[in-house]
């Protein structure tokens, strides 16, 4: 796989939900992931399933406000991202590591403050 399809991969990822509800593109997200993504997050627990977490972050997606990333690093088909999200009522920072297989996210591990995502209202 080229570096050119992760990169766009990713791109297509993070513009398909960074705009907030106005923007959201649940069917282009889809699209980016695999059938089983394998999908861990501090709320959720651990999930498979696309169609699940496309639902899951669509529900989050209601809250955002913005995005602003801080840091990206790529190995490979492997990549770490770190943002703050403004969820209207406050920030929040968050860690994402995402895997690609075949041009498609096939996992992502995503890190944050649930008890301050849980203050702050986000849902």
């Amino acid at each position: 796989m080229s570096s050119d399809t992760i990169s766009d991969v990713l791109a297509g990822y993070y513009d398909s939900w960074k705009g907030g509800p106005a923007a959201f593109d649940a069917a282009r997200l889809r699209s980016l992931l695999a059938d089983d993504l394998d999908f861990e997050g501090p709320i959720a627990g651990h999930r498979r399933g696309a169609d699940g977490f496309v639902q899951g972050l669509g529900r989050f997606v209601d809250s955002l406000r913005g995005l602003t990333m801080i840091e990206e690093v790529r190995e490979g088909n492997r990549a770490a991202f770190l943002y703050d999200c403004d969820l209207g009522s406050g920030t929040l920072r968050f860690a994402e590591f995402i895997r690609i297989e075949d041009g498609r996210i096939q996992s992502i591990k995503l890190h944050y403050d649930a008890d301050r995502y849980r203050a702050l209202g986000a849902r």
